[in-house]
């Protein structure tokens, strides 16, 4: 009795190496230099307001754009690396990194965005959404 396999042409050792590398990241970043490319957010409301935790790891404050329309929440943040190794005056190592990170969405009631607030420290961005008191329905008379 004889088994019969299938031949996959991709299965092969150098085939399958080279396929698998496309998926790989160009460069390996250490911790510290970790892209911008997510901006993880948590929300939590209470019956007065909103609180949204955005984590902007090695940003600057002044980098930072916060937008409330009605009930849309809109962060967009920016950041520029730049670091240089040196042995002496030959540089060893330079590299550049920039990135930048947009998210929106929206919340269930509207924002009173003149009493909102923002604060930044240690890489994450807390924002107080005070939500607008519901206004009263205006009853029609009818002639």
């Amino acid at each position: 009795m004889s088994n019969l396999t299938r031949f996959d042409p991709f299965s092969m050792e150098p085939m399958s190496e080279m396929f698998q590398g496309l998926f790989r990241p160009l460069r390996s970043l250490s911790p510290d230099e970790a892209p911008l490319g997510h901006c993880k957010i948590d929300v939590s409301e209470t019956d007065a307001a909103y609180q949204v935790k955005a984590e902007l790891p090695g940003v600057d404050k002044k980098d930072i754009d916060v937008k409330v329309d009605r009930n849309t929440v809109s962060i967009h943040a920016r950041t520029e690396r730049n670091k240089e190794d040196k042995d002496g005056e030959r540089v060893i190592r330079r590299e550049r990194y920039t990135g930048e990170v947009s998210r929106s969405f929206s919340l269930g009631s509207e924002i009173d965005d003149a009493s909102a607030s923002a604060q930044y420290q240690d890489g994450i961005l807390t924002l107080t959404l005070p939500k607008k008191a519901p206004v009263d329905q205006k009853r029609l008379s009818i002639n």
